[in-house]
């Protein structure tokens, strides 16, 4: 929800519809950027009830202006993500579910999960990858948590891509990967602007582009 990653989100979506379409094709696209430090607060402060009615009204306010669906560009904010679909009458494109059918359909059934605290803690994606998908989730353990969820906050969402942090990030991978991950989830929609697919042993699941990829699909 950083403009960070929604500037990837917007590029990935329209030059999918030009790849497919050709010429000077590009998508027909509604977007609604958030002020990121008011989202930032009501995580911190855990009003998440404060951030569904946020969620919600702009959904609804996108599907006034014509939308056909609704894309939540965030993991984390995906927890209200059922709530945001019961609000509105179009469809609401899960980020987990192109996430798990592509692990799924790659035959892997054990994934390490990174991405913000709330993302990595609370069990609603956690839970959609298990019962949609047959996914085994693991978690790193509490100080590689904070360490993940510091950088995502202090340095991605911010623009800073330190190649310290990407040493840091190489490390929890590795830690999954010994705790048995055949894969890693990038569940964190700034992560792919500091972790590439060569900084893993096991394959990377990125899911700003997974996502991204299902939403082009959607207007074509």
């Amino acid at each position: 929800m950083s403009w960070e990653s929604s500037a990837h989100y917007y590029r990935m979506i329209n030059e999918q519809v030009r790849d497919a379409q050709g010429g000077m094709h590009s998508a027909r696209l509604l977007m609604w950027s958030f002020d990121f430090a008011d989202i930032e607060a009501l995580q911190r402060s855990g009003d998440w009830a404060a951030a569904t009615r946020e969620m919600v009204e702009v959904a609804q306010r996108l599907e006034a202006a014509g939308a056909t669906a609704i894309v939540i560009c965030t993991n984390t904010m995906h927890l209200m993500a059922d709530a945001v679909q019961a609000a509105i009458g179009v469809p609401l494109l899960h980020i987990a579910d192109p996430v798990g059918a592509l692990i799924q359909a790659s035959g892997l059934q054990r994934v390490g999960l990174l991405g913000t605290a709330f993302t990595m803690e609370q069990d609603f994606y956690r839970v959609r990858l298990a019962e949609r998908f047959g996914l085994e989730v693991l978690v790193p353990d509490v100080d590689d948590r904070a360490a993940v969820h510091r950088i995502i906050y202090d340095e991605l969402v911010q623009g800073r891509v330190l190649p310290a942090s990407r040493d840091v990030y190489r490390g929890v991978m590795q830690r999954l990967v010994d705790r048995g991950a055949q894969a890693i989830i990038l569940g964190c929609t700034e992560i792919m602007l500091l972790v590439t697919y060569e900084d893993a042993t096991v394959p990377l699941f990125d899911t700003a582009a997974l996502h991204a990829q299902a939403a082009g699909h959607h207007l074509l």
